[in-house]
């Protein structure tokens, strides 16, 4: 073991007793599992939005379930409002459903409630108090309906009340609000299809002749056809379909928050980047003390070297950052064997250097390597396994990359030639063993690939389009299958016998 541990010094091969080493394997660890914690709170607020949307979408469909059994119940099956009302009281049912299933869907509270007693308002929505018309009669737009409905109530408005109109009643009225004279008379028809200039006259009227503002009226979320007492049914399962929508449209968007983002990754490179600096600082400094110098006594040139280490360990913290990054959300890759596989790169680099540069032979270098990678598999599974048994961010990777390594270096130093040697013998016969497997395995498969082929050429014969060529095909298929010979039909007297007798 001591013939080892000369050999690792002489060629520069870092072990695990060595104290800088540890501690920077350690630094290493922690970082990894830093960039694991960064990556799991991003899933954890993405199953927490998703269980949130759950809830939503469940909200907002019961809200529009209940206004269809409310309209069923007490509109349609009462006959509420005969064949001429009925669907002005739906509108106002399905409004509250619909209105509250928007706002739920997006994880806000329903607002809307049903007054329904008969007075001067229809719906709530909030502290805003709304009255609905739904009137087609006379071809005003519903506005003749609020012209009643003022003269009945005329404070309505000046108390704060809004009047809600069919949606493509809205949108007529507000394109002739905004109309000038010449406009009206150019664009609109006397007659025929769409608003009319008479249309655009009336509109002109009616907020020129009352103190009800355009900012009094609002448009429903339904169309007038809309909510006919044949036609409700489906705008309701339209508008579920339109709420399963949106609900998928916000799972994507949380999708798309939760992914991994630039930002994120150079926070990560600089958090690694300023940790291995510090590290590698701190330990050129307790270098540089072991050789008997003091802080006061550190020249120009020691501050120097001080400088290039703490630069060097900030260049590859700041790589080693941005590649576990990289690993863990593009790959299928922990953050442990990630941190191992930089580690491993950058060491086993440092070894083709000194290969390079005749530093060490061929042989040294594959002994190298190996050691290296074996070092870094040690300190992924410890730290994986210290995560799980302590499931603190960092500590628990850091604890278990500690007693991984302190358990490695006990068995490493138990280890005599003598065991080494067994260690070796053993795994020359498992690679013997392994070539004698595979051999047996080749043998395997070009025996049943030929058994395979036979048989697809006896089921070919016996399922062929050729009557003469599937008797004979059937034949040896059932004589190849172990079927007795006195029962396989291969004569007309047999063939006679089990269909005649």
């Amino acid at each position: 073991m001591r013939d080892h541990a000369e050999h690792a010094h002489r060629t520069g091969c870092p072990i695990v007793s060595d104290a800088a080493e540890f501690v920077t394997g350690t630094q290493e660890q922690a970082v990894a599992s830093w960039v694991s914690y960064l990556n799991q709170l991003r899933i954890d607020n993405l199953l927490s939005a998703l269980s949130q949307q759950d809830e939503h979408l469940r909200d907002a469909l019961t809200s529009v379930d209940e206004a269809i059994k409310k309209i069923d119940l007490e509109v349609v099956a009462a006959n509420r409002g005969g064949q001429h009302g009925m669907h002005g009281f739906i509108a106002e049912i399905a409004e509250v459903g619909i209105g509250n299933a928007r706002k739920q869907i997006l994880g806000h509270e329903a607002d809307y409630q049903w007054v329904n007693d008969n007075g001067p308002v229809d719906l709530m929505r909030g502290s805003v108090q709304i009255q609905q018309k739904f009137v087609a009669a006379g071809g005003r737009f519903s506005l003749g309906a609020i012209i009643e409905h003022l003269q009945k109530y005329p404070e309505y408005v000046r108390n704060g009340g809004k009047y809600q109109i069919p949606r493509d009643h809205f949108a007529v009225i507000q394109r002739l609000y905004v109309l000038s004279p010449e406009e009206a008379s150019k664009l609109l028809s006397r007659s025929g299809d769409g608003p009319s200039l008479r249309d655009w006259q009336r509109v002109q009227a009616f907020f020129q002749d009352r103190s009800v503002g355009f900012e009094s009226l609002e448009p429903s979320a339904l169309e007038y056809n809309e909510v006919q007492r044949d036609v409700y049914t489906s705008t309701m399962a339209a508008e579920k379909g339109s709420l399963h929508a949106t609900d998928q449209s916000l799972r994507d968007d949380a999708y798309q928050r939760s992914g991994p983002t630039l930002r994120e990754g150079g926070t990560a490179a600089l958090t690694a980047a300023a940790a291995a600096g510090a590290t590698a600082f701190v330990l050129a400094v307790i270098a540089k003390r072991r050789e008997g110098k003091r802080l006061s006594e550190f020249s120009e040139r020691d501050w120097i070297d001080l400088a290039g280490e703490t630069g060097s360990g900030f260049g590859k913290g700041g790589v080693r950052g941005l590649s576990i990054y990289a690993l863990t959300n593009f790959t299928a890759t922990s953050a442990a064997v990630a941190s191992s596989i930089v580690t491993t790169s950058f060491s086993i680099a440092e070894q083709a250097n000194k290969l390079h540069r005749g530093q060490i032979d061929e042989l040294e270098f594959i002994e190298n390597s190996e050691l290296i990678a074996l070092q870094a598999a040690v300190r992924a599974l410890a730290s994986c396994v210290g995560q799980a048994t302590i499931p603190i961010p960092v500590l628990g990777a850091v604890i278990g990359t500690t007693v991984g390594t302190v358990m490695y270096k006990a068995v490493a130093s138990s280890l005599t030639k003598r065991e080494a040697a067994l260690i070796q013998r053993y795994l020359d016969e498992q690679r013997t063993l392994d070539e004698q497997l595979a051999a047996e395995y080749q043998a395997i498969l070009e025996k049943l690939d030929q058994s395979m082929s036979a048989y697809l050429g006896l089921l070919q014969r016996a399922f062929s389009p050729d009557a003469q060529v599937a008797l004979v095909g059937s034949v040896e298929l059932a004589m190849e299958l172990g079927v007795a010979s006195d029962e396989i039909l291969d004569s007309d007297e047999k063939v006679d016998a089990y269909f005649l007798d």
